[in-house]
C-alpha cells in the first residue's frame, strides 16, 4: 500500500467529494510518461442501436487511472459528431463506439489541466464540414487528428484530405484498424504512406496490431491472434519501408501483440524503437491490475525493452517528439 502522504490524503478526500470509491493515490512516478491515447466519459453502456444507455467513467476517476498508471502527460481523443450514416454504421459507431466525449469537452479539460492534458481534433470524414471543422480545433491547439475510427475507405478523398491537412498543420493523424468495421483497404494503406510523406500516420488497433505476422490474413473474427509471429507482415513491413508510421502500443491489440511472443517483440522493439509510442486506450476506474490494459501494457514493455533507453523512446521521447510536447 502507498505510503500516506499530505498529497495522497489531499486527493483521496477529493474523489470521496466527488463520489468515488477509491482510496489512496499511488505515489508521484520518478520518471515521466506520456499516454497518447485516452477518453473521456469512456466505458458506458450503449445499446444495439448505438444510444448511450449508462454513464462512462466520471472525470475524477480518469483522474486517479491516469495517476496510478503513472502516466504524467496524456492526450484526450475526442468522438466526431453524431450522426446516422454508413460511415458510423448508422449511428452504432458514434462516440467512437463507446460513450467518448467530443471535443469540447476535451478542450475544457485540457485547459483545466494545463501541461498534464492535450486534446485532438475529430469528426466523421465523410461529412462535407469534417477538414474545417478539425482546422478549428487545431487552430486551437489540437495535438492530433483523431481517433479516426469510421468505415470509410483509407485512400478516399474525404480521408485524403485530413491526411494533406495533418501534414499542413504538422500534427499526426491516428487511425484506428479494424476489419470489415473501419478504415478500410489495410492492404492498400502504402500507397497513403507513400504520398503524403510529410504526414505522420499513427497505426492502432486490432487489424494493426494482428498484421505483425506474415502468416496471419484478415478475419473478422480473429482479430486477437495468438501463437508464434512470423516476421514480415504487412504492419512490420510498413514500419520497416516508411519512417512517417508509428505504432500505437494501446489496447488489448497492443498488449497481444506484445506479449503473444516474446523474442519477437524483443527485436521488434529495438528495430522500431523510434516509431513506437505507449497509450492505454483503457476504460478501466483504477489503473491496475489485471483488468487495466494501459497498466498491463506498461509492464510488457518494461519486461522487453531491449534497455532503459529504449524504454524512455516508448514511454515518453516518441511521444513528446511525435506531438512536439
Amino acid at each position: 500500500m502507498s505510503k500516506i502522504t499530505r498529497r495522497n490524503f489531499l486527493t483521496a478526500a477529493a474523489m470521496a467529494a466527488a463520489g468515488s470509491s477509491l482510496t489512496w493515490a499511488a505515489e508521484p512516478p520518478l520518471e515521466p510518461i506520456i499516454d497518447i491515447h485516452q477518453h473521456l466519459a469512456y466505458g458506458g453502456k450503449r445499446d444495439q442501436q448505438g444510444r448511450q444507455i449508462g454513464p462512462g467513467r466520471s472525470d475524477a476517476q480518469f483522474i486517479q487511472h491516469q495517476h496510478n498508471m503513472g502516466v504524467t502527460q496524456t492526450i484526450l481523443l475526442p468522438a466526431g459528431r453524431s450522426c446516422n450514416r454508413p460511415s458510423t454504421h448508422d449511428g452504432f459507431s458514434n462516440g467512437l463506439q463507446a460513450t467518448c466525449a467530443g471535443e469540447e469537452e476535451c478542450v475544457a479539460f485540457a485547459k483545466a489541466h494545463g501541461g498534464e492534458y492535450f486534446f485532438g481534433a475529430n469528426e466523421v470524414p465523410d461529412l462535407e464540414d469534417a477538414p474545417k471543422v478539425i482546422e478549428e480545433y487545431l487552430k486551437r491547439g489540437a495535438v492530433v487528428i483523431g481517433e479516426q475510427k469510421f468505415g470509410v475507405e483509407c485512400d478516399s478523398p474525404a480521408m485524403q484530405a485530413l491526411y494533406q491537412l495533418a501534414a499542413d498543420y504538422k500534427v499526426p493523424i491516428l487511425m484506428h484498424w479494424q476489419f470489415e468495421s473501419y478504415n478500410y483497404g489495410y492492404e492498400r494503406f502504402d500507397k497513403m504512406l507513400a504520398k503524403y510523406p510529410k504526414t505522420t500516420f499513427i497505426g492502432h488497433a486490432q487489424t494493426f496490431w494482428a498484421n505483425i505476422d506474415k502468416k496471419y490474413k484478415d478475419d473478422a473474427k480473429n482479430l486477437y491472434p495468438k501463437g508464434k509471429v512470423t516476421a514480415g507482415g504487412l504492419t512490420d513491413r510498413y514500419l520497416s519501408e516508411y519512417p512517417n508510421l508509428v505504432g500505437d502500443l494501446s489496447a488489448d491489440s497492443a498488449t497481444n501483440a506484445l506479449t503473444r511472443d516474446p523474442d519477437y517483440s524483443r527485436g521488434f522493439i529495438e528495430r522500431y524503437q523510434n516509431q513506437l509510442a505507449f497509450g492505454s486506450d483503457c476504460s478501466d476506474h483504477y489503473g491496475r491490475g489485471i483488468n487495466c490494459t494501459g497498466w498491463q501494457t506498461i509492464q510488457a514493455v518494461r519486461q522487453l525493452a531491449p534497455s532503459k533507453a529504449i524504454e524512455r523512446k516508448l514511454f515518453y521521447e516518441n511521444a513528446r517528439r511525435i506531438f512536439r510536447l
